[in-house]
């Protein structure tokens, strides 16, 4: 009887011991279909960026591929993870149903993840904008460095990098000042009433002088008297800016006003500033 159930016993250590063994095994062919299936999908993307990179109209569509990059290789794991426990006798069916439980439970967790990818989704579709472009999101202003299926990174004035939700993106104005080309310089020069009407004539000469004579600044100018202010005769210079840079833009305004101040001040032009006149009757 001992005997008997000693042989047992060794039978059923050899068969545990196998077991062990095969899975073992498994797990290793496993890992270096995963590895292999990895590198071939490294090789897919590459090819897709180099074709579509070189494709001026599809170019934007480049920054999807980290995004499908990782649904692919996810889909790997999960197939090949999947194929080796039915192999080992756990129900396939059974295994899905429960990532489905637990997606759906991940779902209502993290709806905010959810609204984010749809509006990268948006983001790409619309070619809102693409890394190294200079927009402007509400008072947020600055170069565009990353793109994710969460979020887009965007390098600030002050040089912080803020990460911004990309449903918060899709549901605000996006300005795209890289694909202005120019920048508007929207200027109100405000002179005393007491100025003469040659003096008037001659402060809207310099800024038309100013801004024409100013190399970075584009012909289509105007300068017109807009609006009799209080304490004021305001003159408005509206002229755009050769470039998209935010530094370079304030340099050509900051030239442009002080080239308008130093005329002013050899042809005695007063500028305005706030004042009231009392007037006292006489009894």
């Amino acid at each position: 009887m001992i005997d008997q159930i000693l042989s047992y016993a060794d039978k059923l250590g050899k068969l545990l011991s196998v077991f062990k063994v095969s899975m073992i095994v498994g797990v290793f062919v496993n890992l270096a279909i995963i590895i292999v299936l990895f590198k071939l999908t490294d090789i897919f993307i590459h090819k897709l960026h180099q074709r579509f990179k070189s494709n001026e109209n599809a170019a934007s569509f480049v920054h999807i591929f980290p995004i499908l990059e990782k649904i692919i290789k996810f889909l790997i794991v999960f197939f090949v993870v999947a194929s080796f426990l039915q192999s080992h006798g756990y129900s396939l069916t059974s295994v899905i149903a429960g990532f489905g439980i637990t997606g759906l439970a991940v779902g209502f967790a993290a709806q905010q993840t959810i609204a984010s990818m749809f509006g990268t989704m948006g983001i790409l579709a619309d070619k809102t904008y693409k890394i190294g472009d200079y927009i402007k999101i509400n008072d947020l202003e600055g170069t565009v460095e990353s793109i994710n299926l969460r979020s887009t990174k965007i390098r600030s004035l002050p040089n912080y990098l803020v990460t911004v939700p990309n449903d918060v993106v899709a549901n605000n104005i996006v300005e795209n000042i890289t694909r202005a080309h120019k920048r508007r310089i929207d200027a109100t020069f405000g002179i005393t009433y007491d100025t003469s009407n040659e003096k008037i004539e001659r402060a809207m000469e310099i800024i038309r002088f100013v801004a024409q004579r100013h190399p970075e600044v584009y012909d289509d100018y105007a300068v017109n008297i807009e609006t009799l202010d209080s304490s004021s005769i305001n003159i408005r210079l509206i002229a755009y800016a050769k470039t998209r840079i935010y530094t370079e833009f304030l340099r050509i305004r900051s030239e442009v006003y002080l080239d308008v101040i130093k005329q002013f001040r050899e042809d005695k032009i007063e500028f305005a500033f706030p004042s009231t006149t009392v007037y006292m009757a006489k009894n």
